[in-house]
């Protein structure tokens, strides 16, 4: 009989933020109200781990962040993967949030996923590899029962699913 596998993965499409980037930013300088303000938008690091706001105070900083994730919506990319868990900093009448890229499952993540999976499908083996689950059975069916289990769920990290086999 043979068997059938997936992996649970928590990750993001570096080109797709990319292209979220670029609108966002473009976005930034063709709004009315944005004029002649500090708002902007820059890349965290040199790898793009993430975003840099910057705003005349919070409001602005969440105007930008609600651009940012309808940019997200619009691409096919899940708004969680934003940590916007960092404290605002305001220095000189501009304000600036670093929101870093959620990416990898953690152990806590991952025993919550096979949690999950064992009490609802025990015929299914998920295993925790890394950052990673694999999830094997002998049925595609469950397989697809599992996937459509786990995007009803409301984690808070993003999810994809890989090496459907």
């Amino acid at each position: 009989m043979p068997t059938f596998s997936f992996d649970i993965v928590s990750d993001y499409d570096k080109a797709e933020l990319n292209n979220v980037f670029d609108q966002s930013q473009r976005e930034l300088t063709s709004r009315y109200d944005f004029k002649g303000t500090p708002a902007a938008i820059d890349w965290l690091s040199t790898d793009k781990t993430g975003l840099i706001i910057t705003g005349n105070g919070d409001w602005q900083i969440e105007a930008i962040l609600d651009i940012v994730r309808k940019k997200l919506a619009t691409r096919g990319q899940s708004q969680k993967l934003l940590d916007t868990s960092k404290e605002i900093t305001t220095s000189n009448l501009k304000s600036t949030q670093e929101v870093p890229f959620k990416k990898g499952l953690d152990q806590d993540k991952a025993k919550q996923i096979t949690k999950l999976l064992r009490e609802q499908y025990p015929k299914v083996k998920a295993q925790i590899q890394g950052d990673e689950v694999r999830v094997t059975s002998g049925s595609k069916d469950d397989l697809q029962g599992v996937i459509q289990l786990l995007k009803q769920q409301d984690f808070d990290f993003p999810l994809q699913f890989t090496n459907y086999r």
